[in-house]
């Protein structure tokens, strides 16, 4: 057969592309499965390689949030054990506390352990979400 279609076109590897486009525009079950399970293969490892990307973003992350808690703790334990035990003068805790008040220490706090935390906690309520759709 192959050889009536190449005295026709007279080359060889024409009619073999034109046979394997065929072949690509038929695809079997199998074939199909094959390729949907390369692109499930192929979207988990794009998702892993974009965890790998933001791993050191992640770790600044930390580095900056375990920084200012520190600072912030350090302050706020030294403002109480201070007041408490008489070590420091209250009018210098009342300047603190309004200096902290101005610069917004407190809601900066707040910002960087929602931001920090609240990304798990938001995908962990999702994927409990999911988890009970699926038991439904």
């Amino acid at each position: 057969m192959f050889d009536i279609f190449k005295i026709i076109f007279g080359n060889d590897n024409v009619i073999k592309r034109g046979f394997d486009l065929i072949d690509e525009v038929w695809t079997s079950d199998e074939e199909k499965a094959e390729n949907e399970a390369k692109l499930i293969e192929t979207k988990a490892k794009a998702k892993i390689d974009l965890i790998a990307a933001y791993a050191p973003f992640k770790i600044a992350q930390r580095y900056l949030a375990l920084m200012f808690t520190l600072v912030f703790l350090f302050i706020m334990i030294n403002g109480v054990l201070g007041s408490l035990y008489g070590w420091i003068d209250m009018k210098n805790v009342q300047e603190a506390r309004v200096f902290a008040d101005k610069m917004w220490l407190g809601e900066i706090m707040i910002s960087i352990v929602s931001f920090y935390f609240g990304g798990g906690f938001i995908e962990s309520i999702k994927r409990k979400g999911l988890d009970d759709e699926k038991k439904l």
